[in-house]
């Protein structure tokens, strides 16, 4: 199969900064529009930067590039409004950035080992940019293609994003639609997707958390509760190594809320090997449930991480290197936050025991990703 690409600002990654002209979005404490371009990409089209949400309650900035999660303002139990959310100052950090954050990640969220898979009676090969797998979509991903904002309201935004037969080598034309919604004290992510051809479907969203507040650095400080009771082991590459395993007497115990600190810098192999936690967790239960809860004791500030995805890959920014700045002007680096991503787990394609990423002609795929806000940060019991 030829693969075939839609125009993204990924497609000359030497040339991102030409002729784009970079609009920093408003601090918090201005009168501010709902609808503002954040800048232009090389080729003309503007990045619309999208408000939703209203205080006390929570406040989100969402990026038509990538449908990205750009700042979220949420009030701790300190009595403070702040950003929670890793972000970029403006649109030429952006492009030339590789952490995904904030971004909507697809056709397949996580790796796929050496870019292949099984479908349909035949191999795909698609594209690797990372140790020879493919990660999050291939090297251009849904994170780097300007959506389509089709509806904006105060409290919504839906997005949609056409990815066309042979994409980085997926099969099939697919249909993409992203809605971030806020109501209460709860932002809800809905991800929809359709397709023409049997192909594979995994998405997620690539948000790095920090209740301390974006910029605050790291987050060891911060307790992590996992709703998991098995943890997917990888190699030295973060591919699988088959079996799901016990986190009991390992680091990776996460059932009761502690602090990530120790777990992160455990001499334990898995977490040596990963720079820190990087793994995906085998969450309890089905349909929409808890797989998670932050809490971050210094602002009072809790978060709850609620998905109808089997697993939710853990990820404490090992690879945030300082080469790039955040919205607040500092640079991010290792550990600086946590991304918590609902999802398939990572190589399904390879693995038929595993819940299933295939997606035929006439079905929906369909995933739900919810971050429930308290100003308390105490667990509840």
């Amino acid at each position: 199969m030829t693969t075939t690409s839609p125009s993204s600002p990924r497609d000359d990654w030497s040339d991102r900064h030409a002729g784009s002209t970079c609009v920093r979005a408003l601090d918090e404490d201005v009168t501010v529009t709902r609808d503002v371009v954040f800048g232009q990409l090389p080729d003309g089209r503007d990045v619309r930067l999208l408000r939703i949400g209203s205080a006390p309650g929570p406040e989100v900035e969402v990026l038509a590039l990538g449908a990205t999660v750009h700042r979220l303002h949420v009030r701790g139990g300190d009595g403070v409004r702040r950003n929670v959310v890793l972000g970029h100052p403006d649109l030429g950090e952006r492009l030339a950035s590789s952490d995904y954050i904030g971004g909507t990640i697809g056709r397949y969220a996580n790796r796929i080992a050496s870019g292949r898979f099984p479908l349909a009676g035949r191999e795909v090969e698609v594209g690797t940019h990372d140790r020879g797998h493919s990660l999050h979509g291939g090297p251009d991903g849904f994170d780097a293609r300007l959506w389509d904002v089709v509806e904006h309201t105060g409290d919504s935004v839906t997005m949609t994003l056409t990815s066309p037969d042979g994409d980085q080598g997926f099969p099939g034309t697919v249909e993409v639609t992203v809605r971030y919604s806020v109501v209460g004290d709860t932002v809800r992510v809905e991800m929809g997707a359709t397709t023409d051809a049997t192909t594979v479907v995994n998405l997620t969203n690539h948000a790095y958390l920090n209740l301390d507040g974006e910029g605050a650095g790291t987050i060891d400080g911060h307790e992590l509760l996992v709703d998991a009771d098995d943890y997917t082991p990888v190699d030295d590459t973060g591919i699988p190594l088959g079996a799901h395993e016990a986190v009991a007497g390992t680091p990776f115990d996460l059932r009761e809320q502690r602090e990530l600190g120790p777990a992160i810098r455990a001499e334990h192999p898995q977490v040596v090997d990963a720079h820190g936690i990087d793994h995906n967790y085998v969450v309890r239960g089905s349909g929409l449930r808890r797989a998670a809860r932050l809490v971050s004791p210094r602002t009072a500030t809790g978060v709850e991480v609620w998905t109808d995805q089997p697993g939710v890959q853990v990820y404490t920014g090992n690879f945030l290197d300082g080469t790039r700045r955040g919205t607040g002007g500092g640079r991010y680096r290792q550990g600086d936050g946590i991304a918590l991503e609902p999802q398939l787990f990572p190589d399904s394609p390879n693995h038929p025991e595993w819940p299933s990423a295939t997606l035929e002609p006439g079905e929906a795929y369909a995933a739900v990703l919810e971050w429930r806000f308290d100003a308390v940060g105490l667990a509840p019991q």
